[in-house]
This record gives structure tokens, sequence and C-alpha cells, in this order.
């Protein structure tokens, strides 16, 4: 039986930014770009949330929300640092670990590097260590599998631990809230809502055939993950060949000026994706699918690589601009980033070719 623990950081951005600066602490902040423009929150404290403000939030709705927010320009560069220090600590438990972003990963503890004997113990000797030597608070989950740890992660927190073993994690995800699902957005949760799908066990009384029939191929998944099956390896060294963000609109939408926010929106979380696998790419791709469902897409190739969010905005936005979208409304936007350069590989083959 496996042993996968999930780390989720707690209000990363934020949290390295309170720690740096102490006039920062126990005050509402936002990271991200200013209120006055078209700015997007891409990290909240917990201390801003209880006002509702939430990353991925445009910066002038955030602070209408909390008039008393503070806003700080994102550091990526130190985040990427300590997230690399993060990482460090994570090496001397296992090496068998999965960045999601800079400020979670799985890890796969069961061949047990220090002779711990449990994973709990594990999980908690880590948070221990990232606060000890960084000043930061994690979140741990901790299960048989990458499903399950994720969700467990996110149930205590912040500075949580929260552990789902073999004969409990049925009758856990029967009783969680659908929204609550890894996998299930705003769209589907509305959708299975509409269905009288509010719990798990809602879920759960559903056949394979009747979710397919429901919700597509994405049935199937839903039948696997409401009974917490999930075989999916830990992967330390995946290659990946693009990366892609996208969102369905609860409502579809035609302004330009809100298309632009929700791709700037995708931009920030891309960006992110990109500096956590240590990847920058020269293709950002566009996708639309307007409300007939045709959808469409196009890309563009510069001759340098980017992994900013700015710069993938800028070239994003170039594309956005080509398309008519005269009377068209559009259910789904998504933003990708391919032809890469792996900063990670390039370390390794730098190591590598130092044996000879």
């Amino acid at each position: 039986m496996r042993k996968i623990v999930h780390i989720d950081m707690d209000a990363f951005y934020a949290s390295v930014d309170q720690r740096d600066f102490p006039e920062l602490r126990g005050k509402p902040l936002a990271v991200g770009g200013s209120p006055d423009g078209r700015g997007v929150v891409a990290a909240a404290s917990y201390e801003a949330r209880r006002y509702g403000v939430r990353s991925a939030m445009p910066s002038r709705q955030a602070l209408q929300l909390c008039p008393d927010l503070l806003f700080t320009r994102p550091r990526f560069d130190v985040y990427k640092q300590v997230s690399e220090q993060i990482r460090a600590i994570f090496h001397r438990y296992t090496d068998m670990i999965e960045p999601l972003s800079l400020d979670e990963a799985f890890l796969d503890v069961t061949e047990d590097k220090q002779g711990i004997g449990s994973a709990i113990d594990v999980a908690t000797a880590i948070k221990k260590a990232i606060w000890e030597e960084l000043h930061l608070t994690a979140s741990a989950g901790v299960s048989v599998n990458k499903f399950v740890a994720k969700i467990a992660s996110d149930y205590r927190k912040p500075d949580g631990l929260t552990f789902i073993g073999p004969s409990k994690i049925v009758p856990f995800l029967e009783t969680l809230p659908i929204e609550k699902f890894f996998g299930i957005g705003k769209v589907t949760a509305q959708k299975m809502k509409g269905r009288g799908i509010h719990f798990g066990s809602d879920l759960k009384r559903l056949t394979e055939q009747e979710l397919v029939r429901d919700f597509g191929k994405s049935g199937s998944f839903f039948y696997r993950m409401v009974r917490g099956e999930d075989h999916r390896p830990v992967q330390p060294h995946r290659m990946v060949k693009s990366i892609c963000v996208e969102d369905t609109f609860e409502t579809n939408l035609s302004s330009r000026e809100e298309l632009l926010k929700e791709l700037q929106i995708l931009c920030v979380k891309l960006g992110e994706r990109l500096r956590a696998k240590s990847v920058q790419g020269r293709t950002v791709g566009l996708k639309i699918r307007f409300s007939d469902f045709i959808q469409l897409t196009r890309s563009i190739t510069h001759a340098y690589y980017v992994d900013q969010s700015t710069e993938i905005f800028e070239q994003a936005k170039q594309l956005f601009d080509r398309i008519d979208l005269e009377d068209k409304k559009i259910r789904l936007l998504g933003v990708s980033m391919s032809n890469f350069y792996h900063q990670d590989m390039q370390k390794m083959t730098a190591r590598q070719l130092t044996l000879f």
C-alpha cells in the first residue's frame, strides 16, 4: 500500500511577503497588480480572505471588498527561490516528488528514506522543518493515493494535517460537498446541483453509465473519484510538452473587456505553472469555444522564451485581437504554452557532464 503526502503551502506568495516585511503581518494583503488598472490578485493573505478576497480576482474588485487592502507586486524570483528551499526539505524524506506549482507537491514516502515508519510522522517532520527553517506554514494531507491526499490537505487549512486511512476514504468522500472535490469546477458543480447532486453520497448513487450520459467522458472519472480510486503514480521527472489552463464560464461572455480580464487571469495561472515546473516556452496558444460549441484555436511563436504572466498576456492578447468576435458569445477561454526550454533538464545535463 502506498503512502502519499500532499503538501500545500498556506497563502504562499502573501505569506512570504509578510515574513519578509514585518509591517505587512496581520494585515489584509493582496499580491498582484494595481487596482488602478487591469491588475489581478495572484494571492491573498488569510486576513484578506475573510473579506472575500481571493486569487484570480480583479484587483479593483478586491479593493472594493476590503478598502484597507494592501498590495505588493509579485516577486516571482523570490517565491521560486523559497520553493526550491522547500523542495530541498522534501528531498530529505523522499526523492519521489511531483511538484504541481511553486507552493504544492505530491510526495510518495512509501520507501521511508529516513526510517521514520509513519507517513503521518513524515508529514509532521516536513511541516516542522518548513516552519523552523523558513518561518512559513504548510498544510498536509496523508492517504494512500494522490486524489485523496490532495483533498485531505485542504481540509484543515491553514497549518493543518489530515490523515484519511483506507477504511475512512469512502465515508469521508460521501460527506464532502461536491465543490470540494478536486476536478469539479464551478460550472460542473452547478450542473450537478441542478441534478440533485450536492454531496459525494449523491454522486455515488449514480452508475457509471448515468454519469457518462450526463457528464461525458468525465463521468468515468467522477465514478472512480467518489470511490477514492486513483492509481496514478507520483511522477518526479515528467517531461511536459505543453501546459494549458482554461475556464468554462457560468454564463456565456461577449464583452471584450470581460474576456480580456478572464484572459489575464488565465495568463497569471499559466505563468505560475510554468515557473513551478522550471520551464519557459516560445509558443503561446489561445483556445476559444463559442456558445454553439464551435471551437477555434490560434498560436504564435516568438524567438525568445518566456515564463512571466505579463509577457504571456501580451502574446495572447495579440491572438485575441485578431479574432472577429462580433455578436458572438464565448463559453470557454483557454491559454497554453509549448515549445519548451527546460531549465531543470539543463541543470541535470550539466551535472551529468561533470561526472566525465
